[in-house]
């Protein structure tokens, strides 16, 4: 299930209908970091749970797009992962409890 998703080359960025009702402030983060991530190094950006309700955060682009930094988009990913951890998994939380329906001692 995609969360969100910014697109370098049709300027768009994507929040699913399903997290309207996440706070104000957690989608703009999402936007601008979204946004930010496709500005810096092009293509396209995407968050989506998985079967286990952890967060993914996926990166591509055209074929033959040689603007596209392969390598600064991995460390870029692994830099939001880590300095973004517990905004991470309060959203996979959110994502389990208002979901998927989990009950939070489950979790």
């Amino acid at each position: 299930m995609v969360l969100c998703g910014s697109n370098s080359y049709n300027q768009k960025y994507y929040l699913d209908k399903r997290f309207e009702k996440l706070p104000t402030k957690v989608k703009e983060e999402l936007k601008i970091m979204c946004v930010l991530f496709t500005e810096e190094v092009g293509g396209t950006i995407t968050f989506s749970y998985n079967e286990d309700g952890e967060l993914e955060i996926e990166t591509a682009c055209d074929e033959g797009d040689l603007l596209y930094d392969d390598i600064g988009a991995g460390l870029l990913v692994k830099q939001l992962r880590n300095s973004r951890a517990e905004f991470f998994e309060a959203l996979e939380l959110y994502y389990r409890v208002f979901i998927l329906g989990e009950e939070i001692e489950d979790i």
